[in-house]
């Protein structure tokens, strides 16, 4: 009868246990943790997309506050390194960070900690830095410049045809002149203020644009400054690849005193520092990518070496429409988002720009930075009629200067 109850009870004992166990796997809190390394905080609009992303990623997989440990405002330098390395000894096993300065430092710890997933968001070696361990990943950003664009040239087309501009609105070609207030002359910034052009031109042919550089991610005064000369330049539409409020606040003080002027923004609505001019903000949905990527590192796979996605899968969108659009913007944009999503338009149809006069046919993407076009490592990126964007890596590589956008510095 011992025998039995003993029997009986090991039983009860393992099926208790079990259950515990179980119950332990499906809460997402076994041991599990996040380390993020951002560039800035959440009063930085591009880092405060990424912690909101991170943060509905970790809250519809079930993982807790305390399995994420936030490194904050943490520059492109040996301090990301050391970042990286403290994160790996807090027991992350996967580690994030959000800006292109980082990625040689994430790679570095990635070469030193190969059982521990890195990811340098915007990058773009992990493909050729030969670590099993290391990925980047991007979005199709410029499928929601795109879209930002057909917003501006909504606009545009309603103030040609209303009578609202003045001479020096138009340049010596008759073109209306729109504003672009970039960080870097790099490809992200390249690819992104020429998929705007393309959208704004894409309702409104006669367009030309200004490109000025802040050298800077987030410098609210720099970004102002831009603003503020591409206006006196005459631009009417001021868009921007740079991170902070700056160019918006600069643009809404202008429209005050009564200059015919409105902005596009970037990553975050910028309707409460410029509500009257605001038409729009491009952005991405930080959430869609961090949700796989967690998700795969929860369950022991292997994140995408290269992940980019755009419209098709929600990774990108644009910010609520201002009341300053122009009328039948709504349509217009719902028309535009549904062909990207079907794939029956291409943001960079090479029929629809030029450089220097003539089609582009070919483009070779340098892919290992050694800028050799024969190296084997690179490759075409234009087939099918039109450059493939994030398509070969999946940061943007689309670098062309095409006729219509002069930068100016």
């Amino acid at each position: 009868m011992k025998k039995v109850l003993s029997l009986i009870l090991a039983v009860t004992m393992l099926i208790g246990c079990c259950a515990m166990l179980a119950g332990c796997g499906n809460s997402g809190d076994d041991g599990f943790k996040i380390g993020v390394i951002l560039i800035g905080d959440e009063n930085e609009g591009y880092t405060y997309s990424h912690i909101k992303g991170i943060r509905e990623a970790a809250e519809s997989l079930g993982v807790k506050d305390e399995q994420i440990i936030w490194k904050y405002t943490v520059g492109e330098d040996e301090k990301c390194y050391d970042a990286a390395v403290d994160l790996v000894e807090s027991g992350c096993t996967v580690i994030f960070s959000n800006s292109y300065g980082h990625q040689s430092h994430m790679q570095k710890a990635a070469s030193e900690y190969p059982e521990i997933q890195f990811v340098a968001c915007t990058g773009d070696t992990a493909a050729i830095s030969g670590l099993d361990n290391f990925s980047n990943a991007f979005t199709f950003v410029y499928e929601s410049r795109f879209v930002s664009g057909v917003v501006a040239g909504m606009k545009i087309k309603e103030l040609v045809e209303a009578g609202k501009l003045t001479d020096a609105n138009y340049d010596a070609n008759g073109n209306v002149k729109m504003g672009y207030v970039g960080a870097y002359p790099y490809a992200e910034v390249v690819s992104g203020y020429t998929a705007f052009f393309l959208g704004a031109k894409s309702v409104y042919d006669k367009i030309s644009m200004e490109v000025q550089y802040t050298n800077s991610w987030f410098d609210i005064t720099a970004e102002a400054t831009a603003a503020e000369a591409l206006a006196a330049r005459g631009a009417v539409v001021i868009c921007q690849h740079a991170d902070s409020t700056g160019a918006p606040s600069a643009v809404q003080a202008l429209h005050k005193n009564g200059q015919v002027v409105y902005s596009v923004g970037y990553n975050v609505d910028m309707l409460s520092v410029a509500p009257d001019v605001a038409l729009t903000s491009a952005t991405n949905n930080w959430g869609v990518y961090y949700t796989y990527a967690i998700k795969a590192a929860m369950n022991g796979e292997k994140i995408a070496t290269n992940w980019a996605e755009g419209y098709k899968t929600g990774a990108v969108c644009i910010t609520a429409l201002g009341s300053a659009c122009a009328a039948g913007t709504a349509e217009k944009v719902a028309e535009v988002e549904a062909a990207l999503k079907a794939g029956t338009l291409h943001v960079f149809d090479t029929s629809k720009f030029t450089v220097e006069g003539k089609q582009v046919t070919s483009c070779i993407v340098d892919l290992d930075g050694n800028f050799a076009n024969t190296d084997p490592a690179d490759k075409e990126a234009v087939w099918d009629g039109y450059f493939h964007e994030s398509e070969l890596r999946s940061a943007p590589s689309f670098s062309l200067i095409i006729d219509g956008i002069t930068p100016l510095n």
